[in-house]
């Protein structure tokens, strides 16, 4: 053989060497590993989620309520953290994020029953994050979703109904919600965008509050009676709480420390500065002075609108979603609810569903590139994506409605709802737990 044909020899086998890695790496996707980077980030994020239920969402409402009501809202709060960690624990996760097979369009598996199968090493999907972290990061928004749902009857409901309408609404209501949008059913599959939970957390728990206060009924005095709140301090404390833990929600949601998150942190500040905002000018305008209730829970309004638009909007969408949640939200809390007269008595759902559903079929609209989004699916148009949130927002205020009336209905007909006229003039706090919020 000629030294030439050799060399040339020499050259084609080298190259075939060469491109052995690359045929490989096409044929098989690169396996995925924990990073420390991503996971230092989560773990921050889910400490954030679980401090927005407790202590944030509880001294927000706990400030609302009158003042011998104080501790029954506290103890809610606590008690339905603890009880949604153990039923999450048990078989939430496992048919949230499991694998359904035949039925996974509609609910997941019991693969992961008491979190089998989840070790050290364990990771969800192609995350790059524990499946430890994972788990834990969905169950603070599996906590804090029912406990939106308190304010709606607070003052009213017995305590041991409570505890059953919770676990019972977890395992019926949010598990199959967050299997369709996030766990690989069939609104997820269908193209609905909901990045942090506008569907899966606030849409849900604010319809399911509102069927809750009509079923129970109005407070006794209600609306003829004034009952303002008996510490606004603790409300405002526990909204700033609510605003700083929102960032682990909302950036949290991308499960990963990328651009991604940098971006969904700063529309989150910028769309609950401008609802905040609107919420203030809107009241000020129609009732001469501004409040200090009504520009806090503005700023609650903006976090629940931008939240299922957080991973795609861009600033300018932030600012027309905040402007729009302010705003309607507020109209939602005192005309709405005045013309309808059913006694939601702390605005669960003029501030948690209505911006629910602002911000989700806003979503929607600000997602495309030209108005500064991350951008459609290829092919898709404004307002196919509109159609598909129609769809998303539809379908959870129909099956919860429902799926809510009859669990409350079930628990009436067994233990009752309701405490006696008499415990509710002495307060929830001495009759249901024999305590005082205060004692001077």
């Amino acid at each position: 053989m000629k030294p030439s044909t050799q060399r040339t020899l020499v050259r084609v086998l080298a190259g075939a060497l060469a491109l052995t890695p690359l045929i490989a790496g096409a044929q098989e996707a690169p396996v995925p590993t924990i990073n420390a980077g991503d996971t230092a980030w989560m773990l921050t994020a889910t400490a954030l989620v679980l401090f927005m239920t407790i202590p944030g969402l509880a001294l927000f409402y706990g400030g609302l309520v009158r003042a011998k009501n104080v501790l029954s809202i506290l103890m809610q709060c606590f008690a339905i953290t603890a009880l949604v960690t153990v039923l999450w624990t048990i078989y939430g996760y496992s048919l949230a994020f499991g694998n359904g097979g035949a039925l996974n369009s509609w609910i997941g598996g019991l693969d992961n029953l008491f979190l089998k199968g989840i070790g050290l090493t364990s990771i969800y999907g192609t995350q790059t994050i524990p499946e430890s972290v994972f788990m834990t990061f969905q169950m603070t928004f599996a906590i804090i979703t029912p406990a939106l749902m308190v304010g709606a009857f607070a003052e009213r409901m017995k305590f041991s109904a409570l505890m059953w309408f919770m676990g019972l609404w977890l395992t019926l209501v949010y598990v199959p919600v967050a299997h369709w949008v996030w766990g690989g059913g069939f609104l997820g599959t269908l193209g609905v965008l909901d990045f942090a939970g506008g569907t899966v957390v606030h849409i849900n728990a604010g319809i399911a509050g509102l069927v809750a206060a009509i079923v129970i009924g109005k407070r006794k005095g209600f609306p003829t009676t004034a009952m303002p709140p008996h510490n606004l301090g603790y409300t405002v404390i526990g909204a700033s709480m609510l605003w700083v833990g929102w960032f682990g929600f909302n950036a949290g949601s991308e499960l990963a420390a990328d651009g991604v998150a940098g971006m969904a942190m700063a529309v989150t500040q910028i769309a609950t500065a401008t609802a905040a905002l609107s919420w203030m000018f809107a009241e000020w305008w129609a009732h001469g002075k501004p409040s200090v209730l009504g520009i806090a829970s503005g700023a609650v309004a903006g976090l629940v609108a931008i939240t299922p638009a957080s991973g795609t909007a861009g600033p300018m969408g932030a600012i027309a979603i905040g402007l729009a949640a302010g705003v309607l939200c507020f109209l939602a809390s005192t005309k709405l609810k005045r013309k309808f007269g059913y006694d939601d008595a702390l605005d669960v759902f003029g501030v948690h569903a209505v911006g629910g559903i602002v911000g989700a079929m806003l979503t929607g609209v600000f997602a495309s590139a030209v108005l500064g989004g991350k951008g459609l699916a290829e092919g898709l148009t404004i307002v196919d994506q509109v159609i598909k949130q129609g769809i998303g927002v539809g379908t959870t205020l129909v099956y919860t409605a429902i799926a809510s009336l009859i669990i409350l209905k079930l628990v009436d007909w067994t233990i009752g709802l309701r405490v006696t006229e008499e415990q509710e003039t002495e307060g929830l706090d001495l009759a249901l737990h024999d305590e005082r919020g205060y004692i001077l």
